[in-house]
């Protein structure tokens, strides 16, 4: 019921894409309704990129509600890394699986992360890209996942919107609201807005702040926190 819905909206929003449009993610045409959000995931996706190449070693990463899959084939590409993608939307999932079907790096798997499913598995690097709001306890979630790493592991989180404590109230509003005008005003109990206060307790580094005076001087061109958690 959760996925039927979840699509619903999706299409609603415009985000679904064709397998053409998909392989070429984050490129997209400048004409779509989400190229300015494309091009902000872009730039996070390329600096990303960058930090894991950077560090010249094999790596495996796990991407956990990877949707289509697009970020997943594009960390595909860093030299000497194996990328297993894991999302319960067995829609998008089967997209993905589709259209890189070819990649050898590059592997998805149906199923929710907290059950179990990965059990036995470590990696060197998880990224929840644009998807930490659909898990409903931040520090719970980083907890099980530093139990996924390797020693010297990372987590990174990029492209969700974190809130300080006396914004979150105002922010849940908006979300109810948002669905309610769709139609499916209960699909805000599965959207959730995490206090950045919350990752103080975990060893972390800040590596992209929204608040940053040379993010402001660019006009606040990418309004997301890259934060990486380590093991």
């Amino acid at each position: 019921m959760f996925e039927k819905k979840y699509i619903t909206i999706r299409c609603m929003e415009n985000r679904l894409y064709s397998d053409e449009e998909v392989m070429n993610l984050p490129d997209i045409s400048p004409d779509h309704t989400h190229a300015g959000e494309w091009m902000i995931r872009k730039r996070s996706c390329q600096r990303l990129i960058r930090y894991l190449t950077e560090k010249k070693k094999r790596q495996t990463i796990l991407e956990p509600g990877c949707g289509n899959g697009w970020l997943a084939h594009c960390l595909s590409e860093v030299p000497h890394t194996e990328v297993t993608g894991l999302d319960i939307n067995f829609t998008e999932l089967q997209q993905a699986a589709r259209v890189f079907n070819e990649n050898e790096h590059l592997r998805f798997i149906y199923g929710n992360l907290e059950t179990g499913i990965l059990r036995g598995r470590k990696f060197d690097c998880i990224v929840f890209a644009a998807s930490i709001q659909y898990f409903r306890s931040l520090k719970e979630t980083i907890r099980f996942c530093l139990h996924l790493l390797k020693p010297g592991g990372e987590i990174h989180l990029l492209d969700s919107p974190f809130y300080e404590e006396q914004e979150i109230a105002a922010a849940k509003e908006r979300t109810f609201r948002y669905y309610d005008s769709l139609g499916y005003p209960e699909m805000s109990e599965y959207y959730f807005h995490h206090n950045i206060n919350d990752i103080r307790g975990f060893r972390h580094r800040i590596l992209q702040n929204p608040g940053s005076l040379f993010n402001r001087l660019w006009g606040n061109r990418d309004p997301f926190y890259w934060i990486c958690i380590k093991k």
